[in-house]
């Protein structure tokens, strides 16, 4: 399954660019995640529980960076064991463009599953698989961007988030 989109950030691209790379950033942005630890350079583990049709399992693997251009893009690999349900592995070409408002995220998605996975056929896998990249997006850039103009909250109070994740644009303050 391939999947091809971009999401304009309202943050500079230095500020996006360590959120990438952030093992926080990466939990609050993961569907499902646990845990992740580790380091940019040796690889975060990470233990992820989703639900992809009947079939429920917590995965454990590895996500590596490579062809790090600092500032501009990389390549994000991750591979997961989930015990009987199977295996699930992927990654995501990220290029990082500033434009006038921010920055300009592309990404370019390709993930495969195996096992009881790979059982249920590929239009369940590929539809939880454009879900889970839109999704790890969309919290990405949630938690980048910081919190809402006034103009914003007034037209659409925040709720509160979830007890135990954070609030949207932490990492942005964490920064400023």
């Amino acid at each position: 399954m391939q999947l091809n989109d971009q999401r304009d950030i309202k943050a500079a691209p230095d500020v996006v660019w360590a959120a990438i790379l952030d093992p926080q950033m990466l939990q609050a942005a993961i569907p499902g995640c646990e845990s992740v630890s580790g380091s940019v350079e040796d690889g975060f583990e990470a233990v992820v529980t989703q639900k992809v049709g009947p079939v429920k399992a917590t995965f454990t693997g590895m996500v590596r960076f490579s062809d790090i251009q600092p500032g501009q893009g990389l390549t994000i690999s991750g591979e997961g064991k989930g015990g009987p349900a199977g295996f699930a592995k992927g990654g995501a070409k990220v290029r990082l463009d500033p434009i006038p408002e921010g920055t300009r995220l592309s990404y370019e998605v390709d993930a495969s599953v195996g096992g009881k996975l790979a059982q249920l056929g590929s239009r369940i896998i590929d539809g939880f698989a454009k879900k889970m990249a839109d999704e790890f997006f969309q919290r990405f850039q949630q938690a980048v961007e910081g919190p809402v103009t006034v103009a914003e909250e007034e037209a659409a109070p925040e709720e509160p988030a979830p007890e135990g994740e954070p609030k949207k644009g932490w990492f942005k303050r964490l920064l400023g």
